[in-house]
């Protein structure tokens, strides 16, 4: 086999790879390689070109007994570090023993093996915290206050609380993993998003009152209608609505406004913009990019004493992508927020 056939097959592969030959010179690299390494590759021997002492020591061991070998190594960029899995196999190179690798980029799976490990992680210390105080009181209880009828009472309110908000967490656990077995299905009944805005201001009313908070809502001329799921989009407005009674200024103004788009362009097609708005202490520029992450609080105190379980707008994030829309959050410290949905029409 010729080298030229040997760099046609090499190219052919997904993963990048590369050939050395049984004088240790490397002979064919794929671009995916190159991008890797660097593209002067061929022609030298591969210790100049690899480098990395894991992978030239599986290299060498590999020529020597035949066996496969699969170290880990990382590969320092200008921006991040990547991890690949090399694959060194023995394979006849001219009749005589050369070694094929390959290279897969496995810093994907590592950090969703991360995230999984940090939600378990998050999962346990949300539930820990009112689960150690439900058994301290149930010990109070049977205890030094089994006759303090005060105390009693007392004690059960917080249980109640605490088993509410423990309550609370497993449905939106369960609803986060509805709505993630559901992102690929986009809805096609048409609803009526006036409609549904009001449901949800009807639904609130008992909350805006209590919190003396004005709610402006002028709904458009035009009927607008949007393919989607009615339980969920109200989920989402319900959500960014209860936030912004929540966190904006007490006895405040809440606006929403709904404006139709011709085009939007990262829709690519007509669509209908909703904000929700709110007069509050607003939010630091640095955390709105991990707003949407699960379990993200920027006053974990605060947020638990509202009710909040710090799943909320992943759940929206994870409803609006269901939906092919978009969410877009503004805001400025001292002068209030802004959370935008972009719906196709």
């Amino acid at each position: 086999m010729t080298d030229r056939h040997f760099d046609n097959l090499i190219s052919a592969f997904p993963l990048a790879s590369m050939l050395i030959d049984p004088s240790e010179t490397i002979i064919s690299m794929n671009d995916a390689a190159c991008e890797i390494f660097g593209k002067a590759g061929e022609g030298r021997h591969y210790i100049t070109v690899l480098r990395q002492p894991v992978l030239l020591d599986s290299v060498a061991k590999c020529m020597t007994d035949g066996v496969t070998r699969k170290p880990v190594f990382e590969k320092m960029r200008s921006t991040h570090t990547t991890r690949y899995e090399a694959t060194c196999t023995q394979v006849d190179v001219r009749e005589r023993k050369g070694i094929l690798i390959s290279f897969q980029d496995i810093s994907v799976f590592e950090e969703a093996g991360q995230m999984r490990r940090d939600f378990v992680a998050n999962v346990s210390h949300e539930l820990r915290t009112p689960l150690t105080a439900v058994l301290g009181f149930i010990e109070t209880l049977r205890g030094p206050a089994k006759d303090d009828s005060e105390a009693r009472d007392r004690f059960l309110s917080i249980m109640e609380h605490e088993a509410t908000r423990m309550n609370r967490l497993v449905e939106d656990l369960l609803s986060l993993s509805r709505v993630e077995s559901e992102e690929r299905m986009r809805p096609n009944d048409k609803q009526d998003i006036v409609g549904l805005l009001n449901t949800c201001l009807r639904t609130l009313r008992p909350t805006i009152e209590t919190s003396k908070v004005s709610v402006h809502f002028t709904p458009p001329v035009d009927d607008l209608r949007v393919p989607g799921d009615w339980d969920q989009l109200q989920q989402v407005f319900l959500n960014l609505i209860e936030n912004a009674i929540k966190y904006g200024s007490s006895g405040g103004d809440i606006w929403i406004d709904m404006t139709q788009i011709e085009k939007d362009m990262p829709l690519r097609g007509p669509a209908v913009r909703i904000d929700v708005r709110d007069a509050g202490e607003g939010i630091d520029p640095l955390h709105i990019p991990r707003l949407t992450e699960r379990f993200y609080r920027i006053d974990g105190h605060r947020s638990r004493e509202l009710g909040g379980t710090g799943l909320g707008l992943a759940i929206v994030k994870h409803i609006i992508n269901r939906h092919r829309g978009r969410l877009k959050i503004t805001s400025e410290l001292g002068k209030g927020s802004c959370f935008s949905v972009y719906l196709p029409i």
